[in-house]
């Protein structure tokens, strides 16, 4: 019953933040009274159903009228909305206008694939072409279905996507027990969060929220369906792929080589499927605008790295240094703390691929019970030693990420609680750095 309390008490007032405009109406007031989410940082979203329409325009939702012309930017407006996250839900959360985003896109990419058009290059938005998988643009082109391509329903629809997600991330920290219970409360206190999944509306929380479940599928060794799951967050916003290296290496340590083949086959079959309308018409333009690993991101909009100059953040040699960072990174954890058990990485990697191995795995190739049920399990790993090394492998790459956006946060804010309570900090410290952390 007090495990059961642990994870209920956190979701119930987050709830109630999250639906108190639903209930009590929005409370949107002119005022002088205007602090930004993120200080100096333009604000991240909507405070209502008659705030800022830039993510609108992300989305097809309809933009309202007092903000001006359907292309110009947004009319000064001060707004005021109560959006308190978990016990804070009696605080308000003070919202300035959106003056636009990195990722703003525009109507036109959702209702030109609605319309029919299936080049990926004539996919565009403000900022240029379409650069997400297929995903993206089914699971936009749903929302503006059920919501008629309105703001305020969309704003329930994403708070909705809210709760479950934070759900899903309670119960990957009760399976793995390295949060105290009281300190489960610190994953509903982010301003910065709150804003992207219930205010800004970006494609951001979709892929996590996928990714979350694919997690939590992994930690009861599901390990081909959680593929599936992990290829459509994959399908939805290509930062996803950050878990790969882990994924990868846990499946090695799992399942069998023909495991791992049948469990990395599901998750192409997956992207195939996805994206065969774009395929079968434009596959080269599909390729290369929805996986376009060398993308060069805009300086302005970078919140990492800002301190280095843009003529070198943009540049190749920059972006190699990072990547070559990024791979010694991974090999270091990999050899020193992942594969510790098993005498390091070279061990482990010789242990997995001799040929008697790979013989005895074939028999087992073409089997549909392991799909679901068996999934070649070679190794059952422990639940916590599968969320550090996911969380871990994710964080290394966004530390060598070459450009973040304020939105970017989604991807790690749910893991710096679980990799705070596995150092040895002080919890005090360890408080101090999260809320410092946003």
């Amino acid at each position: 019953m007090g495990r059961a309390w642990a994870v209920l008490w956190p979701i119930v007032p987050c709830i109630v933040s999250c639906f108190r405009p639903i209930v009590l109406g929005w409370v949107v007031l002119d005022s002088c009274w205007i602090r930004a989410v993120l200080g100096s940082v333009p604000c991240l979203g909507w405070a209502g159903p008659k705030s800022c329409p830039c993510r609108a325009r992300a989305t097809g939702l309809k933009r309202p009228a007092q903000h001006g012309p359907a292309n110009g930017p947004c009319q000064p407006r001060h707004e005021m909305g109560w959006a308190g996250l978990g016990w804070a839900a009696t605080w308000p959360c003070w919202v300035v206008p959106c003056l636009g985003g990195p990722a703003q896109l525009t109507p036109l990419m959702v209702n030109g694939f609605l319309e029919g058009e299936r080049d990926y290059r004539n996919l565009k938005g403000d900022t240029g072409p379409l650069v997400y998988p297929a995903g993206f643009l089914y699971v936009y082109s749903a929302i503006q279905f059920i919501t008629g391509g309105e703001v305020y329903p969309a704003q329930i629809l994403f708070g909705v996507l809210y709760i479950i997600n934070l759900g899903i991330i309670l119960y990957i920290y009760v399976k793995t027990d390295v949060l105290p219970w009281w300190a489960l409360s610190l994953l509903c206190l982010s301003k910065r969060v709150h804003s992207i999944f219930v205010l800004r509306l970006f494609n951001d929380c979709f892929a996590m929220t996928l990714l979350h479940a694919a997690v939590a599928l992994l930690l009861h060794q599901k390990w081909h369906l959680g593929l599936i799951i992990f290829s459509g967050a994959v399908s939805i916003k290509m930062n996803v792929l950050l878990y790969a290296p882990p994924l990868f290496l846990l499946m090695l340590k799992s399942m069998s080589i023909c495991g791992v083949i049948t469990a990395l086959a599901g998750a192409a079959l997956v992207q195939i499927l996805l994206g065969l309308p774009f395929l079968l018409s434009y596959p080269i333009a599909y390729i290369s605008g929805a996986f376009n690993l060398g993308r060069v991101f805009i300086h302005y909009w970078s919140v990492n790295f800002k301190f280095v100059p843009e003529d070198v953040f943009i540049s190749k040699e920059f972006a190699l240094s990072l990547l070559i960072v990024h791979l010694l990174l991974l090999t270091v954890f990999a050899h020193y703390r992942w594969c510790k058990y098993e005498g390091g990485l070279p061990n482990f990697l010789c242990s997995r691929f001799t040929p008697m191995k790979l013989k005895t795995s074939i028999s087992s190739f073409f089997s549909l019970n392991q799909f679901v049920y068996q999934n070649s399990t070679f190794q059952n790993l422990n639940k916590e030693h599968i969320a550090t090394t996911m969380f871990v492998g994710n964080f290394i790459g966004i530390i060598c990420a070459r450009s973040l956006h304020y939105q970017f946060y989604s991807w790690y804010f749910y893991t710096l609680p679980y990799l705070l309570w596995k150092t040895p900090f002080p919890t005090l410290l360890r408080y101090d750095m999260l809320r410092f952390s946003g």
